[in-house]
C-alpha cells in the first residue's frame, strides 16, 4: 500500500523533497510554508503536512483555500510520518492534515481492517477514529497502488481492467517492489481475486522508480506497479489499469481535523477541495512540482484559481 510507506516508496520524488525531517518544521524554516497568517481577529488553524512533496502541496491548496474565505493559517509543513503527526492532530497541535484515507485507517486507526473501498473505509473511520477528530469528505483523487501498462500495449492486448491481464500476464514480467510480490494487495491478490499471474516477477527497490519506468518503456517488464499520481502516467501516456474489484484499498485524499480547530467556514471550504480534486489534477500538479520545478504555492494557486475556489 503506498501511502503505508510512502517516505520510502517515493523514491525520485521524495528525493525532491525539500526538506526531509522527522521532526516537525514551522512557517519560519520551511520554504513551502510561507508566512504564518497572525494579523486580525480569531485563532489560526494549523494546516500541517508530511515529509513529502505531493503531501505539501495538498497541505499548501488546504491553507489557500482557508484563506481565501478569510480564515488566519499557520503552516506546519514537512512534519514527518504518521507516527508523529497523527498524534498532534488528535490532540490538537495540528488543526487540519491531508491524510489518504486507506492508509490512516490501516495505520493509524484499525490496523486489522479489511475494507477497501472508499465508502466502507471512510465508514470505518467515522466509527473508529478518536472523539477530538474526524473526516471530511474524500476527494475523488487517489494515490494508490496500480498495475499500469504502455499505450501501446494496452491497445494491442486491449487491456482496460485487471481482469484484462489474465490471458496474457502467465508470458510477461511484471516490475514492482520487492514485497509486491508477496501482499494480498500485490500479487497474491491479483491471482485470488482476477486471476492474473505473471510468468516473471522483476523485484526493484522502493526508490527505483524511474529504473522501473524505463524498463517498463523499452518493454523489459510488459506490467509496473507505478502509483497513481505519478507524473510519468500524464507525461508518457501510460495506462492505469482499471481495479473494479477493489484489490487496491482505496487512498482518497481526505481532510483529517481537529473538530477544536475548523468551524463550519472552515469545513464548507476543506469539502470544496475535495469536491474538485481528481487523481488527474494531482497528476498534473505534481508534474508542474517535481519535473518542471515549479513553486508549489503557485502551483495551488493556480489550481484553485481553475477550479473556481479562489478569484
Amino acid at each position: 500500500m503506498r501511502a503505508i510507506h510512502r517516505s520510502a516508496a517515493f523514491g525520485l520524488i521524495a528525493a525532491l523533497a525539500l526538506t526531509a525531517c522527522g521532526s516537525g518544521g514551522d512557517s519560519d524554516d520551511n520554504p513551502l510554508a510561507g508566512d504564518s497568517a497572525d494579523s486580525g481577529s480569531g485563532k489560526s488553524i494549523v494546516v500541517g503536512s508530511a515529509n513529502f512533496p505531493e503531501n505539501q502541496l495538498l497541505a499548501e491548496i488546504y491553507s489557500q483555500a482557508l484563506e481565501s474565505k478569510g480564515l488566519k493559517v499557520t503552516r506546519k509543513f514537512d512534519i514527518g510520518a504518521r507516527e508523529v503527526y497523527y498524534d498532534q492532530v488528535v490532540k490538537g497541535g495540528i488543526g487540519v492534515f491531508p491524510e489518504y484515507n486507506g492508509a490512516l485507517l490501516a495505520v493509524a486507526v484499525d490496523k486489522n481492517s479489511t475494507a477497501t473501498s472508499t465508502e466502507d473505509i471512510n465508514t470505518e473511520l467515522k466509527a473508529k477514529l478518536p472523539d477530538s477528530v474526524e473526516i471530511l469528505d474524500s476527494a475523488e483523487a487517489q494515490d494508490k497502488d496500480s498495475v499500469t501498462v504502455t499505450a501501446e500495449t494496452a491497445a494491442k492486448y486491449d487491456l482496460k481492467t485487471l481482469a484484462d491481464l489474465k490471458s496474457v500476464a502467465k508470458d510477461w514480467t511484471i516490475g514492482a517492489g520487492s514485497e509486491f510480490k508477496t501482499r494480498t494487495q500485490g500479487g497474491v491478490g491479483l491471482k485470488k481475486v482476477y486471476g492474473v499471474e505473471f510468468g516473471t516477477f522483476q523485484p526493484l527497490d522502493a526508490g527505483a522508480q524511474s529504473t522501473l519506468l524505463k524498463l517498463l518503456k523499452d518493454d523489459k517488464v510488459q506490467a509496473a506497479n507505478i502509483y497513481t499520481t505519478d507524473p510519468a502516467i500524464v507525461e508518457d501516456d501510460l495506462v492505469v489499469l482499471e481495479d473494479p474489484k477493489s484489490l487496491f484499498s482505496s487512498q482518497n485524499v481526505t481532510p483529517l481535523v481537529n473538530k477544536s480547530a475548523v468551524d463550519d467556514t472552515a469545513r464548507s471550504a476543506l469539502n470544496g477541495v475535495s469536491a474538485k480534486l481528481t487523481t488527474a489534477d494531482l497528476q498534473n500538479m505534481m508534474k508542474k512540482l517535481v519535473n518542471d520545478k515549479e513553486d508549489a504555492s503557485d502551483v495551488a494557486e493556480e489550481w484553485l484559481t481553475t477550479a473556481g475556489l479562489v478569484s
